[in-house]
Order: structure tokens, then C-alpha cells, then sequence
């Protein structure tokens, strides 16, 4: 791992306060998992302190073993059919306005887990009319009918992320093809042109320039209307190892580049995470 010195502007205080509490205190009781705690997030004091959170559902252990990712690898657990209204119910105890709902990969399911998803959306819409649901999905091993039962259910936006550049694929998602995303990411563009699709990259991982553009450059040709970048943190020794920080400057002349290329909403900075400042970046589509 790299040993630079952790900038001040990756630095965050510790969660604390009476909504990162209740937060916490509904998730639990619910028995539900979050991503925010699962993958170490380092937004999760100010996310759960405004109240929000990005619902893991599925499990917390992957059928895959990205070399980026904090979350466990190995046998997942059987589905829970009642995770779904439980979620939903988090969500109105919450009284989320936006919500997203994202998973480990579930190879070992038929459908990778689509149809969990599809009920996911139903049930939070059921008891949540007015919320608005983000989906971030895995790449159900490119089954499309998989991506078209989640658009189905009518997700408010449909998320994907290719987290980083092709060369980088064999070291950092070896289970994962970078066209296969790209393919599933204009699939859904196609299919549902009324739901914005979604992607996010990592910086600092051994990537350049000139590919990041290019990445810009295919997703924006894969219909992708809103990104998000932000630096890769390795969540231990044994992870893919860290080549360099990114400066914010650096993350301001990204986000002009990606959308330069026509990307319509660019959130680019740090601490960016795929569900940081969601709704934010989403108003307005």
C-alpha cells in the first residue's frame, strides 16, 4: 500500500449527534444493512446525520471479490422476502424524500438478484409514494432481462458504476468486463430514455488522464446523464494498492472534462461516493 500522507481534505470528524443516532438506532432495529457502514464510507457521520442512507440489500457478503471493495466476500445468505417492506418501513420511519438502494453481487442467483431489487422499489413506493428511489445495481452478469425487471419497477434513476478504467479491470474487478457495463448502462439508457442512468469511477488508482476521458467519453455514448468521482481509499493493505491522491483542483478539471463530453451532471470532488449528494445531483432531470 501506498504510504503518502492522508491530505487534509480527505480528512473527516467523527459521526456524532442525535440523527447520526436515530439513524443508526432504525437501521438496527430493522435488521437491515447499509452500505455506508458495510463499505467503510468515510461520508457516513454527515449522511447519517442529515438523516439518509444507502440500504444494502441481499446480504452483506459478495459472490465476488473486487479488490476495491470492503465488503466481505464468500457463501451469501437466502434472500429475505420481508427485506423489502422493512426497508420500506426504514424509509417512512426516516421520512426519506430520496432514498438508494443498492447490493452486494448475487452470481448465485438466476436472475442476480433483479427480481429482490424489482419487490425493493415496489414496497418503498407502496408506503413511500413520494419518495424518490435510486437504484444502484450490480452487472447481473450482463442478463439483460434482469436490468429491464428492475427498470420495470420504475426506479427513479438507474445507477451502475464502471468504477474505473479498462486496463485496470483485470487488477481491480476481475470478475467484471468494462463492455459489459458499458452494455447494460446503454441498455437501460435505450430502453427507459424517462430514467436518468447513473455511473461512478475512483481516481487514484493507477488510472491517467487520458483514459479517465475516455471513460467520459463511452459513457456519455452509453446514454450515462450523471457521474460521480472520487478518490479510491484502500480499505486495507490487502486491497488494491493506492498510487496518488487526487488535489480537489484536480477533481474541479475532471468534472469541466466530463462535461465537456456532454455528461449532464458531474459531481466531482474527494469524498465523492456513487450515492454522495444524490438528490441533489439528481433535481433538476
Amino acid at each position: 500500500m501506498n504510504h503518502q500522507k492522508k491530505p487534509d481534505w480527505l480528512k473527516v470528524p467523527p459521526p456524532w449527534g442525535e440523527n447520526f443516532s436515530k439513524t443508526r438506532k432504525i437501521i438496527s432495529e430493522n435488521n437491515l444493512e447499509t452500505v455506508c457502514k458495510n463499505a467503510n464510507c468515510p461520508n457516513i457521520g454527515e449522511c447519517f446525520g442529515s438523516g439518509t442512507a444507502t440500504f444494502l440489500i441481499m446480504g452483506n457478503v459478495c459472490t465476488r471479490n473486487c479488490r476495491f471493495c470492503n465488503i466481505a466476500t464468500g457463501k451469501p445468505i437466502p434472500l429475505d422476502s420481508k427485506e423489502p417492506k422493512k426497508i420500506a418501513r426504514a424509509v417512512q420511519l426516516l421520512k426519506l424524500s430520496y432514498t438508494v438502494v443498492t447490493s452486494v453481487t448475487r452470481d448465485d442467483l438466476s436472475d442476480g438478484g433483479a427480481g429482490h431489487f424489482a419487490q425493493t422499489i415496489r414496497s418503498i413506493r407502496e408506503l413511500n409514494p413520494d419518495c424518490n428511489i435510486e437504484v444502484l445495481v450490480p452487472d447481473f452478469n450482463g442478463n439483460l432481462d434482469s436490468v429491464k425487471t428492475v427498470l420495470d419497477a420504475n426506479p427513479d434513476v438507474f445507477n451502475h458504476n464502471v468504477e474505473t478504467v479498462p486496463r485496470l479491470y483485470t487488477q481491480m474487478r476481475p470478475s467484471a468486463d468494462y463492455k459489459r457495463s458499458l452494455g447494460i448502462l446503454w441498455y437501460a439508457a435505450s430502453l427507459r430514455p424517462d430514467i436518468p442512468v447513473k455511473s461512478g469511477l475512483m481516481t487514484g488508482a493507477g488510472e491517467t488522464i487520458p483514459e479517465l476521458r475516455q471513460v467520459f467519453a463511452d459513457l456519455k455514448s452509453a446514454g450515462v446523464r450523471i457521474l460521480t468521482i472520487g478518490q479510491y481509499l484502500p480499505p486495507s493493505r490487502n486491497h488494491h494498492p493506492l498510487d496518488r491522491y487526487y488535489s480537489p483542483d484536480e477533481f474541479a478539471s475532471l468534472r469541466e472534462a466530463a462535461m465537456n463530453e456532454g455528461i449532464e451532471r458531474v459531481i466531482s470532488s474527494p469524498l465523492a461516493r456513487s450515492s454522495y449528494h444524490a438528490k441533489e445531483v439528481k433535481s433538476g432531470l
